[in-house]
């Protein structure tokens, strides 16, 4: 069957066009990838990057509204984003190689929920919210499992909203080839509480609940020593054991405090 191409001039026109199994097209560095290899075969594809004001970045007192079209790169060259938090632009800056973070853009990271990428963990680290074209979702509710979000079948990301944190900062154990995260820890210190975000160690980003519990009490890198973390539900592949997971957590996220205390 032959696929069709739509490229909407509205986000009211993409949202029509999601009938069936039409899929959303970004950066398409996921899903051209999945089609090329047979794991996708959409009927139609709606092209988002003819809709005008989706790749802004707005920086106000206590809040960055980043686009849904911005890609990794100008997240990254932002020094608006760079000067209100720090640790967002530097996770950007650490996404693939330098075509991934030409194309790949933040709704499509967070639309697709690699269980590896690094947007996820800010998004759930940094405590912020994904903006649809139907309602706002707050990252706790908004990543279901494995390749799973709480988007609807007909709703369309237009922005993602970052609170400001106190302090926070992002460190990642690659994988150097694909420099997906074996594990990514996002810290983030906020008026809401402390929040540590990890991605690729499981089938989905997650909350780590001791390692939040421990830096509540003292948020000092020392903190961290002695947290066991609970390896059985980690992922266990080529590229690492679950053990080493689970050491991994502890170790990425007291860098990343000591970072974030600068």
């Amino acid at each position: 069957m032959e696929t069709q191409y739509h490229r909407p001039g509205s986000v009211a026109e993409a949202a029509r066009l999601l009938a069936g199994d039409a899929r959303l097209l970004a950066g398409g560095q996921s899903l051209v990838a999945a089609i090329k290899l047979g794991l996708a075969s959409p009927s139609s594809l709606v092209d988002l990057r003819g809709i005008a004001g989706l790749d802004g970045i707005r920086v106000e007192a206590q809040r960055v509204s980043i686009g849904a079209m911005a890609t990794h790169a100008s997240v990254a060259a932002s020094r608006e984003v760079a000067q209100a938090i720090p640790a967002l632009a530097q996770l950007a800056a650490g996404i693939g190689d330098r075509q991934v973070r030409g194309r790949g853009t933040i709704g499509g990271s967070l639309a697709n929920n690699d269980p590896a990428a690094c947007y996820p963990a800010a998004v759930l680290g940094l405590g912020a919210s994904v903006q649809t074209d139907q309602r706002q979702i707050p990252a706790d509710d908004f990543f279901r499992g494995l390749y799973e979000t709480a988007l609807r079948a007909d709703e369309v990301i237009t922005a993602v909203h970052f609170p400001v944190p106190q302090r926070a900062a992002y460190e990642k154990f690659r994988q150097p080839a694909s420099r997906f995260s074996i594990v990514g820890v996002m810290v983030a210190k906020t008026a809401g509480g402390v929040r540590v975000a990890v991605t690729g160690a499981g089938s989905c980003v997650f909350r780590c609940k001791p390692l939040e519990a421990a830096l509540t009490r003292k948020f000092a890198a020392e903190s961290c020593d002695g947290v066991q973390i609970d390896a059985s539900a980690l992922n266990d592949d080529l590229h690492g054991s679950a053990a080493y997971r689970a050491h991994l957590i502890p170790v990425l996220t007291k860098r990343a405090v000591a970072r974030a205390l600068g």
